[in-house]
């Protein structure tokens, strides 16, 4: 136990790391990439590699003030708080992530787009109406997220109907079959 303890401790220093917040987020292009292709194999491993981010750079020697203010907030969210708004982040998250790739699974772009923005929306407004000022720390890394997701989502949208002359190259699985007649 305590060995895991020591890791755990390991990967909390080096999760004040802000490039770890910038990073994390990131994900969610080939999640919805993968989403996209239709592999489930790709949507999970980007969800098991999506945690591993909180240790991938160097704990800071003098971590920001609102990065110590906001990791404390958030561990005392989640170790003394109300145990029924950890259960409702967690199904919030889950949907959030069901709807994220479900929009891409049935190749939505714009669905897509309207649930990462609505998502980092409220990942904003959750931070600043628990956290109050502290929850301030997470709105940059938030924004940014959406940027690059959205202009990630739009670039590879325009790349790819540029390679395509504006046609699909994907088979149009959304149409049921026809009984009878010639199939």
């Amino acid at each position: 136990m305590e060995a895991l303890s020591s890791i755990l401790e390991w990967a909390w220093a080096r999760h004040h790391n802000e490039w770890s917040w910038y990073v994390r987020p990131l994900f969610l292009l080939p999640y919805c990439y993968f989403a996209w292709r239709r592999s489930w194999t790709g949507l999970l491993v980007t969800l098991a590699l999506f945690p591993t981010s909180l240790f991938w750079f160097p704990a800071p020697e003098r971590p920001a003030p609102h990065v110590l203010a906001y990791l404390a907030w958030e561990c005392a969210f989640f170790l003394e708080g109300d145990p029924w708004a950890l259960v409702a982040l967690a199904g919030a998250v889950a949907v959030y992530l069901w709807a994220l790739a479900a929009a891409f699974w049935y190749r939505s772009i714009l669905l897509g787009l309207l649930v990462i923005n609505v998502g980092m929306g409220l990942k904003i407004a959750v931070s600043l109406g628990f956290g109050g000022e502290a929850g301030q720390g997470s709105v940059v890394p938030s924004l940014f997220t959406a940027a690059i997701v959205n202009v990630g989502v739009l670039f590879w949208r325009w790349q790819r109907s540029a390679s395509y002359g504006g046609r699909s190259s994907e088979p149009q699985h959304d149409a049921l079959p026809q009984r009878g007649g010639n199939e």
